[in-house]
C-alpha cells in the first residue's frame, strides 16, 4: 500500500443524524435522505452538484436558493466549527454530505443542506495523519489475544530480531478491518476487538511505554494478508494482471495490480545483503559486515545482532526502505522473473490483489529455500501493512 492513505471519515454532524422525516405544514411527512460522496462536477448555472457516492454510484444533487452550504473541518462530529460558504466555493474533489428529499434509490436529491469538506482541508488532514502514524505507529503480527483484559500481543520486527509488544485496547480505541480483495485503507470497515485474530497484521497508533514493551492504542487497523513467492508465467499490463506459479504450492496464482499497489525492484547488492543476514541469523552466527560506507548496510541498520525492532536502534523499517527502492512497472516484468507479492487474503486462494510487488528477489528466495530454519519462501521479506 503506497504511503499512508489513512481513512478520512466524513463524520455525520449530530444535527443531521437525528430526524429522517419532516412534517410540512400540510401534515404530510416527507422522507429525508442523505448521501455522501466526492464531487465530480459543480455548476452554479444549473444549480447542481454531481457526486460519486461512497457506494460507487452517481447522484445528482439539485440545489435551490434555500439550500444551506456549510464547510466543516475533517473529523468534526458537529457543526460548531462549521462556516457558511456558497455553491461557487464547492469544487471537484471535495467531500460532500447532501441532505434532503430524494427520488428513488439513485436520486436526484433536492438538498436542503450541503455539508462540505474541501479537498484542500482533506489533503492537510491526510498529511497530518500520515505524519502522526509515521511518528507513533507500530506494525506487527498478532500472536495472542486476551478479550477479558482487552489486550493483544504482536510480534514486531524481522524474525531474527523480533520482539513482543503488548497492546492495550481501551474502550475508546477504534478498530478497522481491511476488506477482502482490497488494498485501500478507505475500504476498511469499522470493526471490534472480537474480530481480531491470531496471525492478523496490524498497525497500531498510540504511545509506547518507556521500555517499548506496551502500547496504549488509540487506533487499530488490521487484516488478513499473505505473502506469495512465485515465478512469472505471463504479464498483461493492459489488465494489470500477473500470472504466477507459487513456489510453495506449485499452483497458479492470478495477481491483480491496481493504482494502489506498490511495485519495486530490490537492487542486487541489497538483496544479497539481506539474504546473507537471514542466513547468518538462522545459523546463530554473527552477521557479515556490509561492504562500503553509506550503502545498504547503513540503510538497513548497520551491524547485526541488534535487539528489539522498529525503534531507532532496533530492526530497520523495511516499509520505508521499500518505498525508496527503484520503481517497477508491469512492462518491466517478463516470464521467468521471481517475485515476492504481499497481498490481501481474498475469497479465492488462486487470486490475490497486490499491496506490494517486489522483483529482484532471487537471492532471497535461494536463502529462504536453503537456509536452515528459514521457514517458507513467501516469508523471505517481512512486509507490514504500514503503507497504502
Amino acid at each position: 500500500m503506497k504511503g499512508h492513505s489513512y481513512l478520512l471519515v466524513f463524520a455525520l454532524p449530530a444535527a443531521l443524524c437525528l430526524a429522517q422525516t419532516t412534517a410540512p405544514a400540510g401534515g404530510q411527512a416527507v422522507e429525508v435522505s442523505r448521501v455522501i460522496g466526492e464531487v465530480t462536477a459543480a455548476s452554479t448555472a444549473t444549480q447542481e452538484i454531481a457526486l460519486k457516492t461512497d457506494a460507487g454510484g452517481a447522484v445528482t444533487v439539485k440545489l435551490t436558493e434555500k439550500t444551506l452550504y456549510l464547510r466543516v473541518p475533517p473529523g468534526e462530529k458537529d457543526l460548531k466549527k462549521a462556516s457558511r460558504i456558497t455553491l461557487g466555493e464547492v469544487g471537484v474533489g471535495d467531500r460532500v454530505l447532501a441532505r434532503g428529499p430524494m427520488s428513488g434509490d439513485h436520486g436526484p436529491i433536492e438538498a436542503t443542506a450541503v455539508i462540505v469538506m474541501t479537498q484542500a482541508d482533506l489533503a492537510r488532514k491526510h498529511a497530518a495523519d500520515r505524519a502522526e502514524w509515521q511518528k507513533r505507529g507500530t506494525a506487527g503480527q498478532v500472536t495472542a489475544t486476551n478479550a477479558a483484559a482487552r489486550e493483544f500481543t504482536i510480534s514486531v520486527g524481522a524474525r531474527e530480531a523480533a520482539r513482543v509488544v503488548t497492546v492495550e485496547a481501551p474502550a475508546g480505541a477504534s478498530f478497522r478491518r481491511y476488506a477482502p480483495d482490497s488494498v485501500r485503507f478507505a475500504d476498511a470497515q469499522a470493526s471490534t476487538f472480537e474480530a481480531l485474530n491470531v496471525g492478523d497484521r496490524v498497525r497500531v497508533l498510540g504511545d509506547p511505554s518507556a521500555d517499548g514493551s506496551r502500547i496504549k492504542a488509540e487506533e487499530i487497523v488490521f487484516g488478513a494478508f499473505r505473502n506469495i513467492a512465485g515465478v512469472v508465467k505471463t504479464v498483461d499490463a493492459g489488465t494489470g494482471e500477473i500470472h504466477l506459479t507459487d513456489l510453495e504450492t506449485k499452483k497458479p496464482v492470478l495477481v491483480r495490480v491496481n493504482a494502489d499497489s506498490m511495485l519495486r525492484r530490490i537492487p542486487e547488492a541489497m538483496a544479497t545483503m539481506i539474504a546473507r543476514r537471514r542466513l547468518a541469523g538462522a545459523n546463530g552466527g554473527a552477521l557479515p559486515a556490509a561492504s562500503g560506507q553509506g550503502g545498504p548496510g547503513r540503510q538497513w541498520g548497520g551491524g547485526g545482532g541488534g535487539q528489539g525492532g522498529g525503534g531507532p536502534r532496533g530492526a530497520p523499517d523495511f516499509q520505508q526502505a521499500l518505498e525508496r527502492m527503484p520503481a517497477l512497472t508491469l512492462a518491466d516484468l517478463k516470464p521467468g522473473d521471481a517475485l515476492i507479492v504481499s497481498a490481501t487474503k481474498g475469497a479465492e486462494a488462486s487470486q490475490a490483489t497486490a499491496i506490494v510487488v517486489v522483483a529482484g528477489v532471487e537471492p532471497l528466495l535461494t536463502s529462504a529455500a536453503g537456509g536452515p530454519g528459514m521457514g517458507g519462501m513467501s516469508n523471505a521479506l517481512n512486509f507490514d501493512i504500514g503503507g497504502q
